[in-house]
């Protein structure tokens, strides 16, 4: 059972992964915001980011999303830490 919710967990942050960097790459296309699709991700990753807008942008990028990203790595491979230390098994890499 403890498996099976760090395993849906890890898909979470996975998941939540992939939908920013959707919502980074919409940034390249004209529009892309304002469609139906665009504002839903906006309410699913503008939270989260905005914790990372601290960061200003060099020579016109933002690398905030990838600090953001980075994070969520971290607390993925957190997980996988804790998850073997919980059930004995070893880790490398």
């Amino acid at each position: 059972m403890i498996a099976l919710i760090f395993q849906l967990l890890h898909w979470a942050i996975q998941i939540y992964m992939m939908l920013i960097f959707i919502w980074v790459l919409m940034s390249w296309l004209p529009g892309a915001y304002q469609s139906a699709f665009g504002q839903w991700l906006t309410k699913i990753c503008q939270p989260y980011m905005s914790w990372f807008r601290f960061i200003p942008p060099i020579l016109g990028i933002d690398f905030s999303p990838i600090l953001a990203l980075l994070v969520l790595e971290l607390c993925s491979n957190g997980l996988t830490y804790i998850e073997a230390l919980l059930f004995g098994v070893t880790v490398y890499g």
